[in-house]
């Protein structure tokens, strides 16, 4: 059973920071990520553009180049595989975490290969990996997802898209383009207001020119074998279909929060508690690190503004061993 004094959750970029901040100032470190490097962004669709531009996107000031403004990706891909490589940092991939627990001071970590004792825990595990589920009749039909890959997979097809938020007009507007016949069901009374100012236009207009059939105060109610049931204002109609992409958002792993004796707020927020100049959680030595930070915001915290958490991190943990000498 190996020690470490700092046990790294999540290989995303903020995972990454918080590693890189702890090689920095000689803390003994671990990364644990369940799947590959940057796990959540491996499996964004082929061909996503982030929101940010890449300066935005870049950690410990290592400069990130793309092609344009804002990179592709494969870009992002290749640049957070080559700051692990080349600073040579101690990740061990496909290896998840499954149990935390604390005693005598000191945590106990089992994963999926071995167990580990360490001084510190750091939760930088994000949100893709839970989606909203619609709790619906069929959503357990192999012709539902609600991950979104390669628009090829649905060429003439019949596909509806459930959702009105970037992941939902992005697969909607590329699969049209390679000959999907695209229906859009929206809860709300338009496209999101957030999805990216360059495409939010695309969408109306594709919409307006009766492109893409946008179903506006709808809900997707069934799913069958070759046919959907939809409530819409002007009452429930039944559409044919092929395939379903019910894009409604993602979670963090509340469960694993909670297990782990992390405290929720108890309204739909479900925020966890934690100090934000230390980011220390109610459990002394357990730290989050992230967009974990937002509970159900999902939209609050984003590469950009949290990787300033990594630093907080290593600074308290470095202040309190000081503190603990004297």
């Amino acid at each position: 059973m190996e020690h470490f004094r700092v046990v790294i959750i999540g290989g995303g970029p903020i995972g990454i920071a918080c590693g890189l901040e702890a090689k920095k100032k000689g803390l003994d470190y671990v990364i644990l990520e369940k799947g590959p490097i940057v796990n959540s962004l491996f499996n964004y669709p082929q061909n996503m553009q982030f929101f940010s531009s890449s300066e935005k996107l870049e950690i410990d000031e290592i400069p990130f180049i793309s092609k344009e403004a804002k990179p592709k990706r494969n870009e992002a891909l290749e640049y957070y595989r080559r700051i692990v490589s080349s600073n040579k940092l101690n990740i061990r991939l496909f290896e998840k975490v499954e149990k935390v627990e604390k005693t005598n001071g000191s945590f106990s970590i089992a994963t999926s290969k071995q167990s580990y004792t360490a001084d510190k825990v750091v939760v930088a595990t994000g949100f893709y990996d839970l989606p909203n589920t619609l709790n619906i009749p069929g959503e357990d039909l192999p012709k539902i997802a609600h991950y979104y890959n390669d628009p090829h997979y649905y060429a003439h097809q019949k596909l509806a898209v459930v959702g009105a938020s970037n992941s939902a007009i992005d697969a909607a507007l590329e699969c049209w383009r390679k000959g999907a016949e695209v229906s859009l069901i929206i809860r709300g009374n338009e496209v999101g207001q957030r999805v990216k100012y360059w495409v939010r236009p695309d969408i109306i207009n594709r919409i307006e020119e009766g492109s893409i059939k946008a179903y506006y105060n709808s809900v997707l109610k069934e799913v069958r074998p070759n046919e959907i049931v939809v409530d819409t204002p002007e009452g429930t109609i039944t559409l044919e279909n092929d395939f379903v992409l019910a894009l409604t958002g993602y979670k963090p792993n509340f469960d694993f929060l909670t297990r782990m004796g992390v405290k929720l707020s108890d309204d739909e927020k479900k925020l966890p508690q934690y100090d934000p100049e230390t980011m220390e959680t109610n459990v002394s030595g357990i730290y989050l690190a992230g967009v974990i930070c937002g509970g159900m915001e999902t939209h609050k915290w984003f590469i950009e503004n949290s990787r300033i958490h990594a630093k907080l991190i290593i600074a308290s943990i470095l202040k309190e061993e000081e503190i603990s000498k004297t």
